[in-house]
């Protein structure tokens, strides 16, 4: 990166993969910013978890599958099927709540947005063609979440 700041966002557009120039408030856009933030809140409880390190890897990952148009092929290879297989082993191996369980803490603010990134990149695929791999991820991803967090109390 050669420089932090282009000026090309100054008009309210920006850019996709190759280029392709789109409204800020495009539904891509709007998806990638989720995500983002979502990676951004498992980067606060991920230290030490080298499964959430993996996650938020393959988050940039997705971000890149989000922002590639239409019928552009992303040479990004997805691993969401392997990072699923995973979670679901660890949320199978943790404990079982008692009850309903009050959110606290970052990871169930992690859990949280996890959710929002997920009805967003299903409002998304519903005009743009989504992996399926990546919903089944992303929602697999908030139970994982809901499991660490339980762990924790």
């Amino acid at each position: 990166m050669k420089q932090i700041y282009t000026k090309t966002g100054d008009d309210g557009m920006t850019s996709l993969r190759e280029g392709v120039r789109v409204e800020k408030d495009d539904l891509r856009i709007e998806t990638n910013g989720q995500i983002d933030m979502l990676n951004s809140l498992i980067g606060l409880v991920a230290e030490g978890n080298d499964l959430l390190t993996d996650i938020q890897r393959e988050l940039m990952t997705i971000m890149s599958h989000v922002a590639t148009p239409d019928g552009k092929q992303n040479p990004r290879q997805l691993h969401c099927d392997e990072l699923t297989a995973r979670m679901e082993q660890a949320i199978d191996a943790s404990k079982t709540p008692k009850g309903f369980v009050l959110p606290r803490g970052m990871i169930h603010v992690a859990r949280a947005q996890c959710r929002t990134t997920e009805r967003r990149l299903w409002t998304l695929s519903r005009q743009h063609s989504i992996d399926p791999s990546i919903l089944k991820m992303i929602n697999r991803l908030s139970d994982y979440l809901f499991a660490l967090a339980i762990e924790k109390e």
